[in-house]
């Protein structure tokens, strides 16, 4: 399969032993009780496999409605994915799930909901700080307050649960880049997608997704001290050509490559790479 074959969005890429695995949203229906996740694997990021189911959610009774953003991470030995669904509430929020292997198949792991269960929230990305301190960055959707906002939180060391309190670190409004985007109920201003990279400078980037002049578009974040906290910058956008909710990854011969779904229509979404020059200080699209 090329990527011009796969109708997903949110996709997400893991490197390992020369092989990249993909995961994403299945698209139909807008990510909505499709029933679970696939992954594809590449020795090129050009040809696919078929798509091999990862994760059952009609099995956990976890397929309500909405399915959305895989993201896979290794940690201390295992692979945890983190997830989008809708709950018995019928709001959506962030599960972790784990697996001993990229392929699956994940189960949900320790409490499963991490993000607050009265929030609407979304599209959870895990951080490992430099003192190995895990924590949850996502956002607290704009369905619910409106305008946007990206939060984080403190987990445990088995990832099972979250310690403290949330804190918030801006809302969409408040970046002085993004448009709001109408809505039945008025304008809303919209997060989505964040995801954590530390350069080769040694500096910490979040890159996320708004939309600007009704394009879906991907910006970043530099933290001024070199950790997640609320002391931060934020930097012109990474990418305006309709596309986001991405992340960054570095191929098998050390180039830094941002994957993202482009265009933002439903139906019509796809895998997209582009190679993006790490400057230490700042990133920049080649």
């Amino acid at each position: 399969m090329k990527c011009s074959d796969i109708n997903i969005r949110d996709p997400f890429i893991v490197c390992k032993d020369g092989i990249y695995y993909m995961y994403g949203t299945r698209a139909a229906n807008f990510g909505n009780r499709t029933g679970g996740f696939d992954v594809y694997t590449s020795a090129d990021l050009e040809t696919w496999s078929d798509p091999i189911p990862c994760f059952d959610s009609e099995k956990y009774g976890m397929n309500r409605a909405v399915n959305w953003a895989p993201e896979v991470h290794e940690y201390r030995g295992s692979y945890y994915m983190f997830a989008t669904f809708t709950q018995e509430s019928g709001l959506k929020g962030t599960c972790v799930l784990k697996s001993d292997s990229l392929t699956g198949p994940f189960a949900p792991h320790g409490d499963v909901l991490l993000t607050p269960k009265e929030w609407e929230s979304l599209d959870g990305t895990l951080y490992v700080s430099p003192k190995g301190v895990p924590y949850l960055v996502f956002c607290h959707e704009h369905m619910q307050i409106i305008d946007g906002t990206v939060v984080y939180v403190q987990l445990s060391d088995d990832l099972t649960h979250t310690v403290g309190e949330m804190t918030v670190l801006f809302k969409a409004s408040e970046t002085g880049c993004c448009d709001a985007y109408p809505m039945k109920d008025g304008d809303h201003y919209v997060t989505d997608g964040p995801y954590m990279y530390r350069s080769a400078g040694d500096e910490l980037f979040m890159i996320w997704s708004s939309f600007i002049k009704g394009a879906y578009v991907e910006l970043a974040v530099k933290f001024t001290n070199g950790d997640l906290s609320t002391d931060f910058v934020h930097m012109p956008p990474l990418y305006t050509k309709d596309g986001g909710h991405g992340m960054l990854f570095r191929t098998t011969d050390g180039r830094l490559f941002f994957t993202f779904h482009s265009p933002n229509a439903s139906g019509h979404e796809h895998p997209c790479f582009l190679e993006i020059e790490d400057r230490g200080d700042r990133l920049e699209a080649k």
